[in-house]
């Protein structure tokens, strides 16, 4: 199932990097980036997230919420956290239902069912308003666009 632009966004729960649960609906009233990508300590996804955690600020003044998923276990992405000086929350979707309900799971390969490249921004309301999914994992989001749509959904 592919989740569309103008959709609501499914909700889950999932564990963060210290065991604790983020549920998304919970997060309603303020924008949110979910930048799901297919393994820590890996060099593209380290550069995707380190443009995130630098971009802090410009994402405070859009008050989103910014999460990392991807299928790593909560004590892997603890470590990349930490090495990386993260300063937002990575969600561990080591059972990969998050991955599948966004339509964002490897369908072949060795890496089968890892998520893909994928960015999501949602509103306030929890519906869609950017979604990317790159065809290349070594191809990193157009933060410009997910910058652009926070601007364009602020109150």
């Amino acid at each position: 199932m592919a989740v569309d632009v103008g959709a609501q966004a499914p909700d889950f729960t999932l564990p963060d990097q210290d065991r604790e649960p983020v549920t998304l609906s919970t997060l309603r009233g303020r924008p949110v980036v979910l930048a799901f990508f297919p393994a820590a300590f890996t060099s593209v996804c380290t550069k995707e997230l380190c443009t995130f955690r630098d971009s802090l600020a410009q994402l405070s003044q859009a008050n989103a919420a910014v999460f990392g998923i991807s299928a790593d276990g909560p004590w892997v992405l603890k470590e990349f956290a930490a090495r990386q000086h993260l300063n937002f929350r990575l969600l561990s979707d080591f059972f990969r239902t998050t991955t599948e309900q966004y339509g964002v799971a490897q369908t072949e390969g060795m890496f089968k069912g890892i998520p893909k490249r994928a960015v999501f921004v949602l509103d306030g309301q929890g519906i869609v308003r950017h979604k990317e999914i790159t065809a290349n994992p070594g191809v990193e989001p157009d933060y410009g666009r997910v910058f652009a749509t926070l601007d364009g959904i602020r109150p």
